[in-house]
């Protein structure tokens, strides 16, 4: 059984949707996680915004607008008559749903509610394509087997078994088609894994069934070697160990989200990053494998926020930096980087929700300074930490002003805090001098080497 996951884009247009029904169509047993269509969960959340601020005509608008896009999408897709009432019919009663919502009184649920629409909707007027098309295929809904903890982690035990059992007594089809993303809590309502969380079901699948591959298929070739973004001539690479995907997803590489592998890496089942718009090119394979030594990628994490925390009462002190760590477990908020010395610790945080009360409960402890607009630029390969050349960086980088490095929490990766306003440059700078194979670029290597 192969796991292959469809992002926004790859089921954005009636053109895509027939690519992703040729690559999908080819003779393997497989289960097909797809995103909402792309602009469909922005559209959602534009509405559940409007609604939250108790706008509900201008609710009510965007509403009909999206239904008068999904009309269009079926009018355009399907034409055998029994399969267009039937999905009609369908996307009539989601709709309802949606305007019944307007006037419900506000909640988190009301949000998530909202927001699952997407998928519900992708995935219905998808495997309706497929039986059209005539391919041996059925929807599996993610609401009867996705569920996440009280913790808000995925419950993989109960995912296994009714996810098993659900297989076991379908009739059997070639194609399963499910949505990525939503899944239920433990209370038994609606809930999701958050932004990018369709990557995360393939994986969660991938696992609980033990899959030959999980593949995530979207519109670029895989892992590049910096931000194509930001940086000209980028290159995909060709294969990366589970360690090295995991960093560079946390630290902005959008491609993946940050904790796709972490459910297939026990079992060693490969993750496969795919282009639905050149699904022959190689793309990028993950494996428990190492391949090569060096850096193999830059990348580079924004809207992050530095706190310098200074106090007098940290010099030959024990409990002053788990009085700190304690206040920001208090605000659930996660810390990237984090840098001591004998009176101060520097960190960053990438949620500042919490910042001000985060900052007002330092203050009565340690003088605190916060900086914002800043970015993580993330090097990644196997034990670069090691490697021969990884000491010149830092000459190559004279010329920007870096606030903090990260060097030796992991093998893997090299963290440097800039100002956002010198992310280019810095990406640039750190192409140039790792990837790019001149003459210019190996005097500068050579001129490191003997300075």
């Amino acid at each position: 059984m192969l796991v292959l996951k469809f992002g926004g884009t790859s089921v954005g247009s009636i053109s895509n949707m027939v690519n992703v029904k040729n690559i999908i169509n080819d003779g393997q047993k497989k289960i097909v996680v797809l995103s909402a269509m792309s602009g469909t969960t922005n559209a959602l959340v534009v509405i559940s915004e409007h609604l939250k601020l108790g706008n509900t005509t201008e609710a009510l608008s965007q509403i009909n607008a999206l239904n008068e896009q999904y009309s269009k999408t079926v009018k355009e897709l399907l034409h055998k008559p029994h399969l267009v009432e039937e999905t009609n019919n369908y996307v009539t009663a989601i709709f309802n749903d949606l305007s019944a919502i307007t006037k419900e009184f506000y909640t988190e649920l009301v949000h998530n509610t909202i927001v699952a629409k997407g998928e519900l909707l992708s995935t219905f007027i998808f495997s309706r394509y497929l039986v059209q098309e005539a391919i041996n295929a059925q929807l599996l809904p993610a609401l009867d087997f996705m569920r996440i903890d009280k913790n808000g982690e995925p419950d993989n035990f109960y995912i296994k078994q009714n996810l098993n059992r659900i297989l076991k007594h379908t009739t059997p089809s070639d194609i399963y088609v499910t949505q990525g993303f939503i899944s239920l809590d433990s209370e038994g309502d609606i809930s999701n894994l958050k932004r990018g969380g369709s990557d995360y079901t393939a994986t969660i699948i991938g696992a609980a069934l033990k899959a030959e591959e999980v593949q995530i298929w979207t519109d670029i070739d895989g892992f590049h070697n910096n931000d194509p973004r930001c940086v000209e001539n980028t290159k995909a690479i060709s294969n990366l160990s589970f360690d090295e995907s995991a960093e560079l997803a946390y630290f902005g590489a959008k491609i993946l989200h940050p904790q796709t592998v972490m459910p297939v890496r026990a079992f060693n089942i490969p993750v496969r990053l795919k282009n639905t718009m050149s699904p022959e090119s190689y793309g990028t394979l993950i494996t428990n494998k190492i391949h090569g030594e060096g850096i193999k990628a830059i990348a580079a994490k924004d809207a992050i926020t530095a706190i310098k925390i200074k106090s007098e009462r940290m010099l030959q002190a024990h409990g002053f930096l788990k009085t700190v760590f304690e206040i920001f477990e208090r605000y659930e908020t996660a810390i990237d980087m984090i840098t001591t010395s004998e009176v101060a610790v520097s960190l960053t945080i990438d949620d500042d929700r919490n910042l001000e009360a985060i900052t007002q409960a330092l203050e009565k402890v340690a003088k605190v300074e916060v900086d914002r607009f800043m970015s993580i630029i993330c090097l990644v390969g196997n034990s670069i930490i090691y490697h021969q050349d990884t000491p010149n960086l830092f000459q190559v980088l004279q010329d920007v002003n870096v606030r903090m490095i990260s060097y030796g929490g992991s093998h893997n990766n090299i963290s440097l805090l800039v100002n956002t306003s010198d992310k280019i440059e810095t990406l640039k700078k750190l192409h140039r001098y790792v990837f790019e194979d001149s003459k210019e670029i190996a005097k500068l290597k050579a001129d490191c080497v003997l300075s």
